[in-house]
């Protein structure tokens, strides 16, 4: 608020002294227009009374007095022998006077003016001509400008009082206005505070001022964003605990089983112990995956960028899923419109793109296919893969990518899965600076659509 005024009042103050010089010169400049008038004047009169030759004349020397008190000032008449004539101070009569403005006036034949602002006077000369324009003399006149000056000074005087009154009546005002209007400020404060604290539950709302609510606005997005992360969190650990408790559940009931039966067939034992081994390697998948979530999770600083051939990394993953695909009849095709190299992550983003494979593959349908193809231009290149399967439904789409998240084709017991594969898929796709879309219909397939950068730059 301080800072506020005093820029106020800076401008005031400068304002204040530019109007008192206009003020200055501009009387100044009358107080020569007027002394120039009459005393033009008063050269002719000098003249046509032969003042020069005959001093003592008591009209002349009545105008000079008259003259020289309205005009607070001093007035010498010079002769041609740079002899003072007449001096109303009756100093310097009969003296010579040789000074510049005098000389001047004798040789080019004109006045001069000159203002002397520090010692507060006007000085003019003007010549005193004969009829055939011949300089005879010169009168020379000081005109005072004191009582300019004063008024100057009362001008500025005045002009800086009202400028502190009008500082301190802004001040005054300022405080309370500005309390006023820090009010609804002090509400979003002790609101977000309040918040903070674990107090309230629901969204704030300020609507005083429009920046209040685009405050408020902001703060309760971001308020529900941390609630959405809370909630996923705490979901989180409850699809982990869940999922990893699962196996655990199964091999307890399995090992409860054998030890409370005696002479347990060999067959049977198998059976038990073949199942328990499925439980391991199910606990073991969950384990995984979410050590690559929490790789994931962590900054890109650790992603280890190399240039990769993607079309050989992806011929890579198609060799190695090939196996799997055959087992029930599934094609898989790859199709190449323009081959890159690219600088990626290859172990996080082969895992991302294997994931999306072999969803492709445990999705489908008996005999069907998963075609994954590979384009780029000079910025980003492109990887499709779809596939002829299930298809997802639309209401779980928005859903597919969050960690644990099955949809109910997964809940077969048939097709095996933590449900992190494609949270896994898209955490190393954004890693990357890069894009995934889903475009899916039920009973027709899916597909999925990524987009790359080329170079990290």
């Amino acid at each position: 608020m301080v800072i506020l005024i005093l820029i106020g009042i800076v401008p005031c103050i400068i304002t204040t002294s530019v109007v008192v010089r206009s003020y200055r010169s501009r009387a100044v400049s009358l107080r020569e227009s007027s002394v120039k008038n009459q005393c033009e004047i008063l050269c002719d009169f000098l003249e046509s009374e032969n003042y020069l030759s005959n001093p003592d004349s008591a009209v002349v020397n009545s105008e000079l007095s008259l003259l020289s008190n309205v005009y607070n000032g001093r007035i010498l008449i010079v002769d041609s022998d740079y002899r003072v004539v007449k001096d109303t101070y009756d100093i310097d009569t009969g003296k010579t006077s040789v000074s510049k403005e005098v000389v001047s006036t004798f040789v080019s034949g004109k006045g001069t003016s000159q203002y002397d602002e520090q010692n507060a006077y006007i000085l003019m000369t003007f010549p005193i001509c004969r009829p055939d324009d011949s300089v005879e003399g010169v009168l020379l006149v000081s005109v005072s400008t004191n009582e300019i000056v004063q008024s100057s000074r009362i001008l500025e005087n005045q002009g800086l009082l009202t400028t502190v009154i009008a500082s301190l009546v802004v001040l005054i005002l300022g405080y309370f206005l500005a309390g006023m209007l820090v009010k609804p400020f002090l509400r979003v404060t002790h609101a977000i505070e309040d918040v903070t604290d674990g107090f309230e539950d629901e969204a704030i709302s300020v609507p005083d001022y429009t920046e209040t609510v685009l405050i408020t606005n902001a703060f309760n997005q971001m308020l529900s964003r941390v609630r959405a992360m809370d909630n996923s969190r705490q979901e989180f650990v409850s699809n982990v605990s869940h999922e990893l408790k699962t196996p655990l559940t199964s091999m307890k009931v399995l090992a409860d089983s054998l030890n409370g039966q005696d002479n347990v067939p060999n067959e049977l034992y198998k059976e038990f112990m073949q199942d328990i081994t499925q439980e391991i390697d199910r606990e073991n998948k969950i384990i995984t995956d979410l050590l690559s979530m929490v790789r994931l999770d962590k900054k890109a600083a650790n992603l280890n960028i190399e240039t990769i051939d993607i079309t050989w990394m992806l011929e890579g993953i198609i060799k190695r899923l090939k196996p799997i695909a055959q087992a029930r009849g599934i094609e898989l095709i790859l199709e190449v419109t323009q081959g890159v190299q690219a600088e990626v992550d290859e172990g996080k983003l082969g895992l991302a793109f294997s994931n999306l494979i072999e969803n492709g593959i445990k999705y489908n349908v008996d005999g069907g296919w998963v075609r994954v193809t590979l384009n780029a231009d000079k910025k980003y290149f492109y990887v499709t893969v779809a596939d002829c399967g299930m298809g997802i439904p639309e209401d779980q789409q928005e859903h597919i990518f969050e960690r644990f998240y099955r949809g109910d084709k997964s809940h077969s017991t048939t097709i095996e899965g933590t449900g992190l594969g494609l949270a896994i898929t898209k955490s190393a796709i954004l890693l990357h600076h890069g894009v995934i879309r889903l475009n899916s219909k039920v009973g027709e397939g899916t597909t999925f659509n990524v987009r790359i950068p080329i170079s990290r730059q």
